[in-house]
């Protein structure tokens, strides 16, 4: 579990202000489940979606994203994975392919998270902010993502412990949410073959 509490570059952890507001974000909580709620809806609810607001600057960093109280779902995932490792709660980052449209390419990543539960196993949490036919909730053991995937679509099944280099080139090459939400990244997808 190392990897899932270390602080990197990206899940900066440790950064002053953001050990801080994982601190009081878990002040005065009775169970880890509920530290783990105050973080997600901290970051789902008060750190808004860069694209849906309109907001710059494009953030990456999780510090920067505290900062800023604005980033993409990668940016807010990798926000919540730095409050719950500072508080020593295992945490990756997951990712969804979805259509850009309403079915079918082009299709790019969305960014969550994964938190490893002691009663549950890992379970998937999505920051990414709630809107009008979007809900995400913090409901374990059931998961309430943000997206349901469809047949086109897929859900990738592992679990990082840090994120995609795809997904921090996009939001450090990117200098606003207009260029980022014109190059949105994605991965190529190996087809299934069956075995002979």
């Amino acid at each position: 579990m190392n990897a899932y509490l270390a602080a990197t570059p990206i899940i900066d952890w440790p950064h002053p202000a953001v050990a801080a507001k994982a601190q009081q974000l878990a002040a005065d909580c009775a169970s880890e489940e509920a530290v783990i709620r105050n973080c997600f809806e901290f970051v789902r609810d008060h750190i808004k979606h860069s694209w849906d607001f309109r907001l710059n600057p494009v953030t990456c960093k999780a510090s920067d994203v505290l900062q800023h109280e604005t980033g993409y779902c990668y940016a807010k995932s990798h926000l919540l994975a730095a409050l719950l490792r500072a508080n020593s709660i295992p945490t990756g980052l997951c990712y969804q392919r979805l259509s850009i449209g309403t079915e079918g390419p082009p299709y790019c990543l969305h960014g969550l998270n994964a938190v490893y539960l002691k009663q549950h196993g890992w379970y998937r949490i999505d920051p990414r902010g709630n809107k009008a036919g979007v809900q995400a909730e913090f409901t374990p053991p059931v998961e309430r993502l943000a997206f349901i995937v469809r047949s086109d679509e897929c859900n990738l099944p592992e679990i990082w412990p840090e994120p995609l280099p795809v997904v921090v080139q996009a939001l450090t090459q990117h200098k606003s949410v207009e260029e980022v939400a014109a190059n949105l990244p994605d991965i190529e997808m190996v087809p299934n073959r069956t075995a002979r």
